[in-house]
Parts: C-alpha cells; structure tokens; sequence
C-alpha cells in the first residue's frame, strides 16, 4: 500500500503519461501536472488546443485527482467501487491519502476508460 504522497502523486502522474500520443502534458510542476487532448475542440463556448482531461495536485494531506471524465461521462462510470467512491469529493475530484494495489488498478482502469471515450468522441 502506497502511503506516501509523492509516491501517490507518482503513479498518478505514470497512469496519465502512459496515455501517450493521446494525450499531452499542459503543466508538470511541483503544484500542477495537467493533462488534456491533442485535438482542437470546443470546451463549452471557447476553442481549445485540447479537451482537458485530468490534473494532478498535491496537497499537505492527500493528492488531489481532478478527472474531467467523470463529470462527462457520469454514467459511464457508476460501476465503480465503494472504496474508489468515497475518494471522489464532489463531481470530478478524487482526495487520494493511501494507495492500495487493488485501488490503484481501478483508478489506471477508469483512467484508461476515460480515454477510450473521449477517444470515440473525438475530443483526445
């Protein structure tokens, strides 16, 4: 189990950059690391060079996983666990202290599913 924060925010950050060429890296700093399409899109009234996707932030307490496609797509992820469900605080942020295998593997498939739609739609 992964217990420490920039070891949580590694493998955050591992999950997002093995979605490559779908996907680029806007910001990687020690506060930010974002990540969004490569396709021109519309992102409610504004063009976009890229549809975002997800961010990832440290905090002093936890590491913060905001996951755009969870708002999107909502239904396409009420499957998920109870475990996973109780990291997500509001629509799209996942609050992330511990890290288990188990809960790891399901945040780099949901990650992966996230992709595959926004894929489909056109919007990475």
């Amino acid at each position: 189990m992964k217990t420490d924060l920039k070891e949580i925010e590694g493998a955050f950050k591992i999950m997002l950059k093995r979605l490559d060429p779908s996907i680029k890296i806007r910001v990687d700093n020690e506060k930010t690391f974002e990540a969004a399409g490569t396709i021109p899109a519309m992102q409610g009234k504004q063009k976009v060079d890229g549809y975002y996707f997800a961010s990832v932030m440290p905090k002093p307490k936890d590491v913060r996983l905001y996951f755009f496609p969870i708002y999107t797509h909502t239904d396409a992820f009420s499957d998920v666990s109870d475990e996973l469900r109780k990291c997500l605080k509001g629509k799209s942020c996942f609050h992330v202290k511990k890290l288990s295998p188990e809960l790891e593997s399901e945040f780099n498939s949901m990650i992966k599913k996230g992709a595959e739609l926004y894929k489909k739609e056109g919007l990475i």
